[in-house]
C-alpha cells in the first residue's frame, strides 16, 4: 500500500509528560514483574478497568511509586462494554442529580479537547417525541443540559440544541416512524472508544512510572495487624505465585468490590449492585440516518448509536441474574426487547436477521437498599476505607473515571503520612496518543497521500491511534503487507495487531480482537478469520511455537463460535 519512501519520523509524536517509556508489551511486563515482587510500592492498585488505570496514573502523576494488576485484560470487563459515550447522563437531570450531570459535562469536555481528542469525538443525537406537548418540556431539559456544560466549567464546544418539528425530524432520520414520531429534539453529545481509552490511560501511567501488570489475580491481602500492607498475587501467565508490599492498595474492581472487601471483613455488607446492560450490534445499512437517536424506554433509555459502519442499540438496566459476572451473555428476551423498543421509533423495523454481534456488562452501582431497582439507584461514587492500607471505589460513570480516580488517590494519601504529596495534575495530562493528533488531523490529506493509505483509512487509523499513527506507518513502509486489510473490505490491519502486543499490552487474540480492534464483536463470525489473518503475525511476538499458536486459535475460535451461534439463533 505504501507509495512513498518518504519518512515516517514527522508523525512520531513523544509521549504525555513523564520520564518513562508507555508501551506495554511482552519485555515491559516481565520488568514490571520483577518491580513488583522486588519494590515496596506506595500504592497497589487493582483492578485494570478506566477508573483503576485513572488511580495508576493520577498516583504515578503525583510522584508516588505505583502498581496496578488487573486479573485479566486492561477493559476486559465493565469498561469495554459501555455505551461507547462520554455524556453527563441527560435522564439524570430528570432525577435532580444537577452536580452530577455538571462534573460529567466538564470531564466530557476535557476528553474531547484536551485529554483524549483522537478517542472522543462529538455526536449529533436526536430525541424523538411522539405527543407534541412533550417538545417544550424535552427542549427546556436539553437546554439546561447545554447550558450545564457551557457556565463556569469546561462542558467542550458542541452546537447547540434544536426543537424540530416532525418533518425535519424526518429529514435528518429518514427510517424514523412517521405515525410516531409528533417532533424532536436535536443536541450534541460525545462519543468514545471505551476499551482504547482504557489502554491509552494505562500507557500514560506507566509513561510515569507506574507498573502495569495483567493476567495477574489477588488471592489475598497481607496484613500487619488491622492494617493492609500488600496483596498475594497469582501470575495466570507463568503459573508463580508472589507478594506485592505497599503501603496503601486502592481497589477499583468494580463490580466484585464485595467480594475484595470481604477479604479484610468477611461479614462486610454488601456495597454494590449489579446493573446489567445489554447492546446489540446492528448491520449498517439497516437504519437510515444522519445521527444518533435516543428516546426513552418503560425501565431506561434507548440508544441507537453509528459505530464502524455498524450500529449499536443499547441498552437494558436490569438486575444481576445467575451468570458468570466476567463474561455475562445478551439472552433472546434481552435481544428481543432492544429489537422492540427499536422499532418503536424505525418505519423499517428490524428483523433478528439484521443482529451482526451482540454484547454484555455489569455495571457497578452504589447499593442503597434491599429490593431498591437499579434504575433508581445514583451513578455517584463512593470511596469506603474500611481499614487502614484499603481503600475502595465504587458507583460513577465511565465519563467521571477520572474524578473518581482523583477521589480515590485522595483518601490513600492519607494512609501515606507524608506531608508533600502533590494535588491531582490529570486534567493537564494529555493521554497517549492526543498530543500533537489535532495537528495530524488538520493535515491527514497530505499524510494520506504521502504514506498511500486511502483517506478513509488513514482518517480511522487517525481517531484509534491519534499521533502514534507513526509507529502503524513505520511498520507498513517496513512491510506493505501489514498495510492490507486484516478481512478484505475490512478497515483494520495487520500493522495494528502487531502494535496491540508490543505496545498496547494484548497478551493474546481475545486482547487483540475483543477490545484492541474491536473487530470480534462486530463480526458475525465473532472474529474468526480475523484470527486466522493475525495468527503468523503475533503468534512470534507472544513466544508462541505453531503447536501453542495453533492451541491458541482454537480455544478463541471455540468461544467465539459459541458466542456467535448463541447470538444468532437460526
Amino acid at each position: 500500500m505504501v507509495s512513498t519512501e518518504e519518512s515516517t519520523t514527522e508523525l512520531m509524536q513523544p509521549a504525555p509528560p513523564g520520564e518513562h517509556d508507555d508501551r506495554l508489551g511482552p519485555d515491559q511486563r516481565r520488568s514490571a514483574v520483577e518491580a513488583l515482587r522486588s519494590t515496596e510500592l506506595d500504592i497497589l492498585v487493582i483492578g485494570g478497568g478506566v477508573v483503576g488505570a485513572g488511580a495508576a496514573l493520577d498516583a504515578a502523576a503525583r510522584g508516588l511509586s505505583v502498581g496496578l494488576v488487573e486479573q485479566a485484560d486492561l477493559a476486559a470487563g465493565t469498561s469495554s462494554r459501555s455505551s461507547r459515550l462520554a455524556h453527563g447522563g441527560l435522564r439524570y437531570l430528570e432525577q435532580r442529580e444537577f452536580g452530577l450531570v455538571r462534573e460529567a459535562l466538564t470531564e466530557r469536555g476535557l476528553l474531547l479537547n484536551r485529554l483524549a481528542p483522537h478517542l472522543v469525538r462529538p455526536l449529533p443525537f436526536l430525541f424523538p417525541l411522539s405527543k407534541q406537548w412533550e417538545r417544550p418540556y424535552v427542549a427546556s431539559g436539553v437546554r439546561l443540559y447545554d447550558l450545564l456544560s457551557r457556565v463556569g466549567g469546561y462542558g467542550g464546544e458542541m452546537p447547540r440544541s434544536q426543537s424540530l418539528n416532525a418533518a425535519e425530524a424526518k429529514e435528518r432520520v429518514p427510517d424514523l416512524a412517521s405515525d410516531e414520531v409528533a417532533g424532536a429534539v436535536r443536541f450534541y453529545d460525545a462519543q468514545i472508544d471505551d476499551a482504547r481509552h482504557t489502554v491509552a490511560v494505562a500507557r500514560s501511567a506507566a509513561a510515569h512510572g507506574a507498573h502495569i501488570v495483567t493476567r495477574t489475580r489477588v488471592v489475598g491481602l497481607l496484613r500487619d495487624g488491622a492494617a493492609v500492607v500488600g496483596a498475594h498475587v497469582h501470575d495466570d501467565l507463568t503459573g508463580e505465585d508472589y507478594v506485592i508490599r505497599c503501603r496503601v492498595i486502592i481497589a477499583a474492581v468494580g463490580i466484585w468490590t464485595d467480594e475484595l472487601l470481604r477479604m479484610v471483613d468477611p461479614d462486610s455488607p454488601a456495597r454494590v449492585t449489579q446493573s446489567k446492560g445489554v447492546h446489540l450490534v446492528v448491520r449498517g445499512d439497516a437504519i437510515r440516518s444522519s445521527m444518533a437517536i435516543i428516546a426513552r424506554t418503560p425501565h431506561s433509555v434507548l440508544f441507537l448509536l453509528p459505530w464502524s459502519g455498524t450500529w449499536i442499540i443499547g441498552t437494558t438496566d436490569t438486575p444481576r441474574v445467575d451468570e458468570d459476572l466476567a463474561d455475562p451473555q445478551a439472552t433472546e428476551e434481552e435481544i428481543d426487547y432492544l429489537l422492540e423498543q427499536a422499532n418503536r421509533w424505525l418505519e423499517r423495523p428490524l428483523a433478528r436477521a439484521d443482529v451482526v454481534a451482540t454484547y454484555a456488562g455489569y455495571r457497578p452501582l452504589v447499593a442503597e437498599g434491599e429490593g431498591e431497582e437499579t434504575t433508581q439507584v445514583s451513578r455517584e461514587h463512593v470511596v469506603f476505607h474500611p481499614v487502614p492500607g484499603l481503600v475502595a471505589i465504587a458507583g460513577g460513570k465511565y465519563t467521571t473515571y477520572r474524578v473518581m480516580a482523583e477521589d480515590a488517590v485522595d483518601v490513600a494519601v492519607g494512609d501515606l503520612e507524608r506531608e508533600e504529596v502533590p494535588a491531582s495534575t490529570t486534567a493537564d495530562i494529555p493521554l497517549t496518543g492526543a498530543v500533537g493528533f489535532t495537528d495530524l488531523w488538520a493535515d491527514r490529506e497530505a499524510i494520506a497521500k504521502r504514506s498511500g493509505i486511502p483517506q478513509p483509512l488513514l482518517d480511522r487509523l487517525l481517531r484509534r491511534h491519534g499521533s502514534r499513527i507513526g509507529v502503524v506507518l513505520g511498520l507498513i513502509k517496513e512491510d506493505p503487507r501489514l498495510g492490507t486489510p486484516i478481512v478484505p473490505g475490512g478497515w483494520h490491519l495487520p500493522a495494528e495487531a502487531i502494535v496491540a502486543v508490543t505496545e498496547q499490552g494484548a497478551l493474546d487474540l481475545e486482547d487483540i480482537l475483543v477490545r484492541r480492534l474491536r473487530i470480534a464483536p462486530e463480526s458475525a463470525d465473532g472474529g474468526r478469520a480475523a484470527a486466522e489473518a493475525i495468527l503468523p503475525y503475533v503468534a512470534p511476538l507472544l513466544g508462541w511455537d505453531d503447536a501453542r499458536a495453533e492451541a491458541e486459535l482454537s480455544r478463541y475460535v471455540d468461544r467465539h463460535e459459541s458466542q456467535a451461534v448463541a447470538a444468532d439463533p437460526a
